[in-house]
């Protein structure tokens, strides 16, 4: 199996990278250890930065946010029996935020990825990069029982900070 760029982890930053690399037509398989339920099935953060949005907007999958999606302009803080309005538009020239769900973002990317025909290997198991330092970087793992080889010419790593893409990079490589 080859690609240009295998994506670890089927989360939303996994997937939106997914979703706009194909919108720029590279070529790209997802690989995730859990299952598409599974990964439907995390709540996560509900409020969305602008530059978030704007992304959204650009990776086509915006549709659902807009009709469903409730814009913010601002907040309000409460200390010491007061309230105080925080007007995010004012503040940073027009910025909002946006409320709604990261379940339902990451069902708007996991749809817009099936209609493109684009790969996306669920419950894979054993996932491991070889060759990080090389011209030629490739996944193996395991799914529906075969051992599986992607050959890549880039891996990029969307499995989170607990996930195996950051445990296979040399310590040398890694600069926080």
């Amino acid at each position: 199996m080859k690609t240009q760029v295998a994506i670890i982890g089927a989360g939303p930053s996994g997937l939106l990278l997914g979703q706009l690399l194909h919108r720029q037509g590279i070529d790209n398989v997802i690989v995730e250890r859990r299952s598409g339920e599974y990964v439907l099935s995390r709540i996560r953060a509900g409020v969305l930065e602008q530059g978030m949005v704007d992304l959204l907007r650009e990776a086509g999958v915006d549709r659902r946010m807009k009709e469903e999606g409730l814009p913010h302009d601002g907040f309000e803080l409460a200390f010491d029996n007061r309230r105080v309005r925080i007007p995010l538009d004012e503040l940073t020239g027009g910025s909002k935020v946006m409320v709604y769900g990261q379940t339902e973002s990451t069902r708007d990317l996991m749809q817009a990825r099936e209609a493109a025909g684009a790969t996306t290997l669920y419950e894979a198991e054993n996932v491991q990069p070889h060759d990080l330092k090389s011209d030629h970087p490739y996944l193996t793992f395991e799914h529906n029982g075969e051992t599986v080889r992607l050959d890549c010419d880039y891996i990029a790593g969307c499995d989170g900070y607990h996930g195996v893409s950051r445990q296979s990079i040399p310590q040398d490589c890694i600069k926080e």
